[in-house]
């Protein structure tokens, strides 16, 4: 199976603006899990996830099929990391007592990422899988980003972004399905971090390729405007959408 890399040429811009996850979430995570020798966060881009893991696990094994990612990683004692892909990882059967994918699920093979999941977790274990939709900040400022996302890329998302559009409500999740509470992730940022944040969308990406333009300029003068200075750091919050699952004891 080919890997769709949608990230590697990005992956420094990729790695500098990207939101973080709230402790709450890990903190939950940790809560409803057996043990905490082993977790696995398949998918790991620059490690964000890994990183607070960490806090909760003795061992975490944080895989990527991208090398370029994996090299802008937080390094950490108790995190190790490989170039591998979701569909097939070097973990034992039944060693894992969590699997978490965060905002790269619906890139994976469902079938074979799956099929390892119940392969190494332990009976009783847990996945969790989540990502995140279009953030918010204001009125002025919300309607020229939605406009960016469902107009201006409209033609450039890759097929699978379906899932994010549905908040991963359709899917597919072989699970035992756990009901999870709410989280949203909060974050102060400039006009500079917003665009690089936009930068790093593979939509913004397959664009550039496409037409030799970048998208922003469809918006800038507009955003830059309701921004009014763009020093200014907006408060900015992404409800992320959530499926938690786990195997028979």
């Amino acid at each position: 199976m080919k890997f769709e890399d949608h990230f590697s040429e990005l992956a420094e811009t990729y790695s500098k603006y990207r939101p973080s996850y709230p402790s709450e979430l890990f903190e939950y995570l940790s809560g409803i899990c057996n043990d905490h020798k082993q977790a696995w966060d398949c998918g790991t881009g620059n490690g964000q996830a890994a990183r607070s893991l960490a806090d909760y696990f003795d061992n975490v094994l944080a895989t990527d099929a991208s090398k370029d990612q994996l090299e802008q990683a937080f390094k950490h004692p108790r995190i190790n990391y490989r170039v591998e892909p979701a569909e097939k990882v070097s973990l034992g059967d039944s060693s894992v007592d969590l699997i978490t994918v965060a905002a790269a699920v619906h890139w994976f093979n469902f079938e074979k990422f799956y099929a390892e999941v119940k392969r190494v977790l332990k009976p009783g274990g847990i996945i969790s899988v989540w990502g995140y939709h279009l953030f918010k900040i204001n009125p002025s400022i919300d309607i020229l980003l939605d406009k960016y996302y469902s107009e201006i890329l409209r033609d450039y998302w890759p097929e699978q972004f379906r899932y994010v559009d549905t908040r991963y409500g359709d899917l597919p999740f072989p699970f035992n399905e756990l009901t999870p509470p709410e989280f949203k992730m909060i974050t102060e940022w400039d006009l500079n971090q917003v665009a690089g944040f936009l930068s790093s969308w593979s939509g913004t990406k397959i664009y550039l390729q496409k037409t030799g333009r970048h998208p922003l300029n469809e918006i800038w003068d507009d955003l830059t405007k309701a921004w009014e200075n763009a020093k200014i750091k907006r408060k900015i919050y992404w409800p992320l959408h959530m499926r938690v699952g786990k195997t028979v004891d």
